[in-house]
């Protein structure tokens, strides 16, 4: 088929979609790659070109959310998690519960950490405290909605922001 990069993507998200879809009715374990091409409409060689595992699938629909949030939030610097977009992420989180929530009851959520390493990583530093910091952040990151997520998104996007300036000011 080799489409442009729009169109991969497009059919990425699509197989994404359909896999997702699928996982509100069966675990990932019993779901084929036949079934999500057919659900999709999307060829399986698409799937087997681009991905390894279903959660890649998952990784890859996580990020493209994030990015069209931070492009319809006008965010600078989405590339980064920090105090500044604080706010953002956890609204974004927020906004995408039920996904999230899906994401934990199926047991993927090394989807998620996977996600935010990625976005918060986008490029190979040669710098070893950078890397540390990064790979500190993402899973500091990830534990924040790890707890978010199993207390079922008890506090508001508000609140989250609240307690985590309050964490800053506590180191």
């Amino acid at each position: 088929m080799g489409g442009n990069a729009r169109t991969t993507n497009f059919l990425k998200e699509c197989l994404a979609d359909g896999l997702i879809k699928l996982l509100e009715t069966k675990p990932i374990e019993k779901i084929t790659i036949p079934e999500i091409a057919q659900i999709s409409r999307v060829g399986r060689t698409t799937y087997f070109r681009n991905f390894s595992s279903k959660n890649e699938l998952i990784t890859f629909k996580l990020i493209c959310l994030w990015e069209r949030w931070a492009e319809s939030h006008n965010m600078k610097d989405h590339r980064r998690y920090s105090v500044k977009n604080a706010p953002e992420f956890y609204a974004f989180n927020f906004a995408n519960r039920e996904l999230l929530s899906l994401i934990y009851k199926r047991g993927l959520q090394t989807a998620i950490y996977d996600a935010f390493y990625s976005v918060m990583a986008p490029y190979d530093s040669v710098d070893p405290v950078e890397c540390y910091y990064i790979r500190f952040y993402s899973y500091a990151l990830f534990g924040l909605l790890d707890e978010w997520i199993k207390r079922d998104f008890f506090e508001s996007a508000e609140e989250m922001t609240e307690i985590f300036e309050r964490m800053q000011l506590m180191s």
